[in-house]
C-alpha cells in the first residue's frame, strides 16, 4: 500500500500554555489521517458501523515525540497500512512540519475491527482487504 499524507494546520485549541501542541493533540492528529485514508480508498467509518455494523478500534499505539510542533504550523500526517495478522491490522505513521520536513513525532500501531453491538473482533471482510492489502506483503 503507497502511503497516504493529510494536510493540518496547528491551531490555538491544540497548544498549551507555551504554544507548543499538546501531547494528547498528536493522536487526535494521527487519528485523522488513519480516517482519511480509509475515507480516500472508500471507506466512511459511519458507513462501516450503520451498513455493515463494524468499527475499528486500536489496540495499542506507540507514539514519539521528535520535535516540537508549534502554532500555526502546517503539519503533513501519513498513514500506512504495514500488515495483517488474523483480526489484527498494524499502522505506521509520520508527522512532518511541512516548511522543514522535519519530523515532529511517529507512530506505530495495532488496531482491530469489531462487531458494533457486540464489541468482538472480526475478520477484516474481504471486500475491504480487496482495497487495502492489494500492496501489503
Amino acid at each position: 500500500m503507497t502511503e497516504f499524507v493529510w494536510p493540518l494546520r496547528v491551531y490555538f485549541e491544540d497548544t498549551d500554555a507555551g504554544g507548543v501542541v499538546y501531547h494528547a493533540r498528536y493522536l487526535n492528529f494521527f487519528e485523522r489521517a488513519r480516517t482519511e485514508m480509509l475515507r480516500a480508498r472508500g471507506f466512511s467509518q459511519t458507513e462501516l458501523r450503520e451498513k455493515h455494523g463494524l468499527i475499528w478500534v486500536v489496540l495499542e499505539i506507540n507514539v514519539k515525540f521528535r520535535k516540537a510542533a508549534r502554532l500555526d504550523d502546517e503539519l503533513l500526517v501519513s498513514a500506512e497500512l504495514l500488515w495483517i495478522k488474523g483480526v489484527k491490522q498494524g499502522f505506521r505513521q509520520e508527522m512532518r512540519r511541512k516548511s522543514d520536513g522535519v519530523v515532529v513525532a511517529n507512530a506505530e500501531l495495532s488496531a482491530v475491527i469489531l462487531h458494533a453491538d457486540s464489541l468482538k473482533p472480526a475478520r477484516m471482510p474481504e471486500w475491504i482487504q480487496v482495497e487495502l492489502i492489494k500492496d501489503v506483503e
